[in-house]
């Protein structure tokens, strides 16, 4: 066989290779949000994505598979939940300076272990008839006497609310949290129930006149034809623009520990923080890209500017259990 044989079939082994490429995600976010992407990412790289879906159970399920685990990256919701995957050391650090530049340093891990993709803001919503705009409120607020009996929430043991809780601990201490939670508690209209739509139907509904809920159920109740009165009958307020700023949250992506593909997961990873899948990613969920200087969808982009807590999610993450705790202490649910 001559040399120009062997050429011809080492470069074909190489692209058979690439072609054979592939990246095994574990995902807790809907298939709506995530197939249009990767198949953007399949599209442009040759990499196929095959996508595992799971709302609840992840960590459990890469602790049982261990070493057999088939999974290169998670995809999840929530500080509380990567810091999970990463406590229970399943995860892998990236090394990316794509990624790095991309992500604010306050939306990742310093050592590369986790990776913000977008951003909520846990946001007050008001009732229109009964309250109005409320640009000037304060997570503080809610604790003020004035709002006795006008307040629902979801469970205060829910991820969404334990990290609010936890960004409190880390502004305001103990002390200041504990007396908060006890005001708050005191001002529910009900018992914490249901979910963040739930709140907004019972301000709809008169039960109350402000709840706690993540943006992005804001533009998806505006889209929802059973739901849309819901979110007409409220306002979206971003609170503590005095001052911190509004309390940030996150959907995103760790490389699991045992990741087969890790060359090939990288580059997926560094795509989901590239112009391109910021927007759609962001676009597709009513969020927030976590890249500066990606344009909003209209329908986010029309609620507004805000100012962010600067303070660090990692930072934020270590009064989790605190959180729990102090939640637990004033029997918020109960």
């Amino acid at each position: 066989m001559g040399w120009r044989h062997l050429v011809s079939l080492s470069l074909l082994l190489v692209f058979q290779a690439q072609a054979a490429e592939e990246v095994n995600v574990y995902s807790a976010r809907q298939a709506h949000l995530i197939e249009p992407i990767v198949r953007q990412f399949t599209e442009q790289s040759g990499i196929k994505v095959n996508l595992v879906y799971a709302e609840d159970g992840l960590a459990e399920r890469l602790k049982r598979e261990g070493r057999l685990t088939p999974a290169d990256l998670v995809l999840t919701v929530d500080i509380s939940r990567l810091m999970e995957l990463v406590d229970a050391d399943l995860v892998q650090p990236v090394r990316s300076p794509s990624l790095e530049q991309a992500i604010p340093a306050q939306y990742r891990d310093p050592e590369g272990k986790w990776f913000a993709l977008t951003t909520r803001v846990r946001g007050i919503y008001s009732s229109k008839e009964r309250l109005g705009q409320l640009s000037t409120i304060r997570y503080e607020d809610l604790a003020d006497s004035k709002y006795k009996g006008r307040i629902c929430t979801r469970s205060g043991k829910h991820q969404y609310n334990v990290a609010l809780v936890a960004s409190m601990l880390a502004h305001q201490g103990e002390a200041k949290t504990r007396q908060w939670l006890e005001g708050v508690k005191a001002n529910l209209a009900r018992k914490p129930q249901g979910n963040d739509r739930d709140q907004v139907k019972a301000i709809k509904e008169g039960v109350c006149d402000l709840s706690l809920g993540n943006s992005y159920y804001y533009g998806n109740m505006l889209e929802d034809a059973t739901q849309k009165s819901w979110a007409e009958a409220v306002y979206l307020n971003f609170p503590n623009q005095a001052d911190r700023g509004a309390h940030v949250n996150v959907s995103g992506v760790v490389m699991t520990k045992f990741a087969k593909h890790p060359v090939a997961a990288k580059r997926l990873m560094e795509y989901l923080a590239g112009d391109q899948a910021q927007g759609l990613y962001a676009e597709l969920n009513k969020e927030y890209p976590v890249k500066p200087g990606v344009a909003l969808s209209p329908l986010v982009a029309s609620w507004g500017e805000f100012r962010a807590d600067t303070l660090s999610l990692s930072e934020i993450a270590k009064h989790r259990r605190q959180a729990v705790t102090l939640l637990d202490e004033v029997k918020f649910d109960l």
